[in-house]
């Protein structure tokens, strides 16, 4: 059964996370994604350890930091020295073979090798370039480098994430970088439809601070439409109630209770049936707006039970409900177990792809490669090099 994208050739120019993460997914489904890596030390985050990984082939060091197998599998790794010329023609004869290009280079960096989208839709009107920044290619940040947690706090997620009257936190991943790879991911699957019908190529332009401000969401809203700006309220939902953690007898749930009849149902089980008559809590903006009063005898009937007589109640009375894992809990969840969410590949461990395309193959992922592992078969094979060749290209520390 073939991959959706077997036919589309992807040029990842990018290195950290929201490219890779985007370069990734279409590798998921199906892409041939050549990634291009500095000669030795390659993409930054093979440094970002501990833990650290032996891949044991390349040109670089056999030592690779786990964070960078997130997002690397199925990819082919070409050293390549782009800032010597000739090596610059290199990448530049493979953007002409290529369907995408992905890079997160400072705004305008490529431009002086020629590398730039201008550049290379000359040669290949048919390339579809995406570019990565911190704060997107105009306005008066564009030239500011952007990382994950400076862009959580701009965008306003660091102040309302947290308990109230303590430091501002940052989520617990770089999920604005995440969430950037999969915007830019989605652009990129537009941009080929539409290439479909005109014949051409374009620019993407993706910014992690484009993507943080859209992904505020309700919170957004709730600013908006009030005029007031949203607080650090831990673990409360600033617009449904209750819904958050509570402790039991000898741990702690999660219960989400997301419409009155489930809420009916969860105050009968607490003993407690007589506040779904209650005006104050009857709806869930009543409930909201009297936070105060509806939580506090909740929280004492939870204290009652053990978790486990909880989720078998919760269970039966069909209101949402859930553990709060360890990561390592979470991975022995038997549903995760189910939908095989670590996966082997050739030794070295990964997580899934989530993407599940019923005619679409899952199978022959490869695992994420050392630096510079493919540099002479990709090469050799797309750009016809020679032994020779390779002679001189590394006399010249172009590869």
């Amino acid at each position: 059964m073939p991959k959706a994208l077997s036919d589309i050739r992807v040029l990842d120019l990018s290195r950290i996370l929201a490219g890779p993460w985007a370069t990734q997914m279409l590798g998921d489904l199906g892409a041939e994604v050549i990634k291009i890596e500095r000669p030795g030390a390659g993409d930054d985050t093979r440094g970002w350890g501990p833990p650290w990984v032996d891949l044991g082939v390349g040109e670089g060091e056999d030592r690779t930091a786990g964070y960078y197998l997130t997002c690397n599998r199925n990819k082919k790794s070409v050293a390549i020295d782009f800032t010597k010329p000739e090596g610059r023609d290199l990448v530049a004869r493979l953007a002409e073979q290529s369907d995408v290009l992905v890079e997160n280079f400072k705004v305008g960096g490529l431009a002086k090798y020629g590398l730039d989208y201008e550049s290379l839709r000359a040669i290949n009107p048919r390339l579809i370039y995406c570019s990565i920044t911190g704060f997107g290619q105009t306005g008066p940040d564009a030239e500011k480098p952007g990382y994950d947690m400076m862009i959580q706090a701009m965008a306003g997620f660091m102040s309302i994430t947290g308990e109230p009257n303590r430091e501002p936190q940052r989520m617990g991943v770089a999920l604005v970088d995440i969430m950037t790879g999969m915007n830019s991911c989605a652009a990129i699957l537009a941009a080929l439809h539409q290439r479909e019908a005109t014949g051409e190529g374009q620019h993407i332009d993706m910014a992690l601070f484009d993507t943080a401000m859209s992904s505020l969401g309700n919170q957004a809203l709730n600013y908006l439409v009030s005029g007031t700006a949203p607080v650090r309220s831990g673990n409360a939902h600033p617009n449904i109630a209750p819904y958050q953690p509570f402790e039991t007898a000898d741990g702690w749930i999660i219960v989400a209770v997301g419409n009155d009849r489930q809420f009916a149902r969860f105050a009968a089980m607490a003993g407690l049936g007589e506040m779904a008559e209650d005006e104050r809590y009857a709806t869930n903006g009543a409930r909201v707006e009297n936070r105060e009063t509806l939580i506090p005898p909740l929280a004492e009937a939870m204290k009652t039970r053990t978790t486990a007589e909880w989720t078998e109640a919760l269970i039966e009375a069909k209101i949402p409900y859930g553990p709060i894992n360890s990561i390592d809990q979470a991975f022995a969840e038997p549903q995760s177990q189910h939908r095989g969410h670590r996966v082997d590949l050739d030794g070295l461990p990964g997580v899934a792809s989530p993407l599940r395309l019923a005619a679409s193959s899952r199978d022959g992922a490869t695992p994420p490669p050392a630096v510079g592992e493919h540099t002479e078969a990709v090469l050799a094979k797309e750009l016809g090099l020679s032994a020779a060749d390779f002679v001189a290209l590394r006399a010249k520390d172009a590869l």
